[in-house]
């Protein structure tokens, strides 16, 4: 009898400090009406100079876990997507393992931008899937604000700190019922870290020019959002062979609201059935979907039997979807 992969509890955690549309017009040439009528976002969570990205992992793990019922010891693997790890090396995964202390699991991190966590669940799928691994913890998690440069008005306004996790196992019913990742490598470099690499390592020079930050053309990823997040939906419910009037939620990436928009209105989902916390958190990269996530499942919109959509679009340039029955 074959494996089928789900997902057994989910969890997140973001940063106590808010920094609204208003605390940013006193350090940066930008208003709240310019913010929110481009982006929908009033608010977003940073991260004090002491919080790393692994400290939010941990925070969302530990919820996940117990959403689970699966212990630290019952981990048979850790995958942390993630654009802002805590060192080079070691892995972020590597960190959180050891303060978990989930000796029993391998560890490692997935570097796909904001599509992180959807590329990272559907690695932990094909091990529960293959019988290789029973318990996987699959980790999105950011402290973005860590890399923005705040005299950028059009990058430092998008971004906020936070992570997501879930746990995925075998499930009786329902679960991940088909995937759908791409990318466009030939797209990097409308949004990319220059520097800190080993294309151009760290220097005197590239920190004065402040290319250790985001960069971000913003008209170039928009056009490609708008048509990516709906395409790949799309093609991720025709692979589970669901009709498009039989999805129930859909779990965008939370980037802007007009592509979040505009996605719904392709799929013909009425705004209830679309989950936004952009508003709130602002685009929290890999945290983005799972943070979403959790707040659906924990709230009650996302019940036992729904059709779920996670889909997401990221820095790469990368894609992905995934078809969920819960």
């Amino acid at each position: 009898m074959s494996i089928r992969a789900g997902f057994l509890g989910t969890g997140s955690c973001l940063p106590e400090k808010e920094v609204t549309n208003f605390d940013l017009e006193k350090i940066v040439d930008t208003n709240d009406e310019w913010i929110r009528t481009r982006t929908g976002i009033s608010s977003r969570r940073i991260a004090d100079d002491q919080t790393a990205t692994s400290d939010l992992a941990y925070g969302a793990s530990l919820k996940a876990m117990e959403a689970a019922g699966v212990t630290a010891e019952e981990l048979d693997m850790i995958i942390v997507a993630t654009i802002t790890p805590d060192n080079s090396f070691p892995s972020t995964a590597c960190t959180l393992q050891d303060k978990l202390g989930a000796v029993n699991a391998s560890a490692f991190d997935v570097s796909a931008a904001c599509s992180g966590f959807v590329y990272a669940s559907t690695v932990a799928m094909q091990f529960v899937e293959s019988g290789a691994a029973k318990n996987i913890l699959v980790v999105g998690a950011e402290t973005l604000s860590k890399i923005l440069d705040f005299t950028d008005r059009n990058t430092c306004v998008l971004f906020g700190d936070g992570a997501g996790a879930a746990i995925i196992g075998p499930v009786e019913s329902g679960g991940i019922v088909a995937m759908e990742l791409g990318a466009k490598g030939s797209g990097g470099k409308f949004l990319s870290q220059p520097a800190g690499g080993s294309r151009m390592p760290a220097t005197k020079e590239t920190v004065d020019n402040r290319l250790h930050y985001i960069k971000m053309d913003g008209s170039e990823v928009f056009k490609f959002a708008v048509r990516i997040m709906a395409s790949s939906s799309q093609k991720v419910i025709e692979k589970a062979g669901w009709n498009m009037d039989e999805l129930d939620y859909l779990v965008p990436h939370q980037a802007n609201i007009r592509i979040i928009n505009s996605a719904g209105k392709k799929l013909k989902l009425p705004a209830d059935r679309v989950h936004v916390n952009l508003d709130k958190f602002g685009n929290t990269s890999a945290g983005s979907v799972p943070i979403a996530l959790d707040e659906a499942v924990r709230s009650g919109k996302i019940k036992k039997g729904d059709k779920v959509v996670l889909v997401a679009f990221g820095g790469g340039l990368t894609w992905g979807a995934l078809a969920v029955e819960f």
